[in-house]
């Protein structure tokens, strides 16, 4: 008899440290998923609000302050050139960036006042800097097609790769298929642009997105003149080439009906 509940009470205490156990692990795995979740909010267009580790990141912010207005204050800004749809000297003046460094070509650091001086990192293309825990490499942008070099040239304006928690997260700015896009390595998620006639065709960003291969391609910046660019048409041709990427699609122009 003693010997049966000694076998009952030591099963039992052996089914509570299992429990326990796995308990603590879910716990600890639950909390290293919130701690290294990448949380992506499009705002609109090129405009887009990154949240990782408790630090908010800011790419092109446009739109003044109306446009974040739900936001947290940022810690990083990017911005990737001279455009009025991805420089604001407005929107920056207007947000609170106190704590925020921002990250920029020398063209877009030309354009902003000394009161911003402290705050800025100029990176040219091939340039790298980290902030935060967050290594931020400087791409190429620019265009290719005869009729389009009048839009950007090469050298002026950065695409940026963000180096976050072992994941590479890229924001090609205003770009076509160039061969520096080609050329990226290990790219999780990758911003592509798509709109005419200042960037490229779904076809030229498909085209590219099946050569650098990123596990996650996110279409943005598709509105185009006169026509918005077919995302769907750009998704077909991804997955028909590989299957494997995944095409993310996000609300990039809520006050549109398109």
């Amino acid at each position: 008899m003693k010997k049966k509940y000694f076998l009952f009470a030591f099963t039992l205490l052996l089914m509570l440290a299992c429990k326990e156990t796995k308990g603590q692990k879910d716990m600890v795995m639950s909390k290293e998923d919130v701690i290294n979740a990448l949380k992506i909010i499009p705002i609109e267009h090129a405009t887009t609000v990154l949240e990782w580790n408790g630090i908010t990141i800011y790419i092109d912010p446009v739109g003044g302050k109306k446009a974040f207005e739900n936001q947290k204050q940022p810690d990083l800004i990017l911005i990737t050139d001279i455009h009025g749809d991805h420089f604001s000297l407005e929107t920056l003046q207007e947000l609170n960036t106190g704590k925020a460094k921002i990250m920029v070509p020398q063209a877009v650091a030309d354009k902003i006042p000394e009161e911003f001086t402290p705050q800025i990192d100029v990176l040219n293309n091939g340039d790298s800097k980290e902030r935060y825990g967050i290594t931020v490499e400087a791409i190429p942008m620019y265009n290719l097609r005869t009729e389009a070099l009048k839009f950007h040239a090469k050298g002026r304006g950065n695409g940026y790769v963000l180096n976050i928690d072992g994941q590479r997260i890229y924001f090609s700015g205003d770009t076509e298929d160039i061969p520096e896009m080609r050329a990226l390595l290990n790219i999780d998620k990758a911003f592509v642009c798509m709109n005419l006639p200042y960037t490229m065709t779904e076809v030229s960003a498909a085209d590219a997105v099946l050569e650098f291969k990123p596990k996650e391609v996110y279409p943005y910046h598709y509105r185009g003149r006169p026509n918005v660019s077919d995302v769907a048409k750009f998704k077909d041709i991804v997955n028909k080439g590989d299957a494997a990427i995944k095409v993310v699609q996000l609300d990039w122009y809520p006050n549109d009906d398109f």
